[in-house]
């Protein structure tokens, strides 16, 4: 990867990191105001969705921590090594608890006449989709350990070879 691609995605994650934390510090502030508002029959809601939006932004933030960090063993040429399991492992983890939340917030909206079912069911359709990606990261994680395999038995066929002359 080069320096100039390395430099863009930096960038463009450090945007998004930033906006990550502006949401969580004015907007759901602002979004907490605003529900404070709502019917006496939906305060119930209130509490729920803004922790489930907090976490949701938390989980985006910790897949943006992770690549990051992937981005840096890449530009070091590490990458094919056994610690970058670990990022992997917890951007896993994180789709997966986006899903979650997701669908938790598609349960907590589905009782009553407050959202259309059909908002619902594209809810859940999302939470398909994100745990899909969930999916997707995985057969990459997959990927990386055959690719981590390849290296390491390249060595040792350099090394033996390197025996024998």
């Amino acid at each position: 990867m080069g320096k100039l691609t390395v430099l863009a995605l930096r960038a463009v994650l450090a945007v998004l990191l930033a906006g990550s934390v502006f949401v969580q510090a004015v907007m759901v502030p602002l979004l907490a105001v605003d529900l404070g508002e709502l019917d006496a029959d939906l305060a119930y809601l209130r509490v729920p969705f803004l922790v489930i939006t907090v976490l949701g932004v938390v989980t985006v933030q910790v897949v943006l921590v992770c690549v990051w960090r992937l981005v840096t063993m890449v530009r070091r040429g590490t990458v094919f090594s056994p610690a970058a399991f670990r990022y992997v492992h917890v951007v896993i983890g994180a789709i997966v608890a986006a899903a979650l939340l997701l669908f938790a917030l598609a349960v907590l909206l589905a009782p009553g006449d407050a959202v259309p079912p059909g908002m619902i069911l594209l809810m859940c359709g999302a939470v398909v989709a994100v745990l899909g990606v969930a999916l997707i990261v995985l057969v990459l994680r997959m990927l990386l350990a055959q690719a981590i395999a390849r290296d390491v038995e390249a060595a040792r066929m350099r090394a033996e070879l390197e025996e024998v002359i």
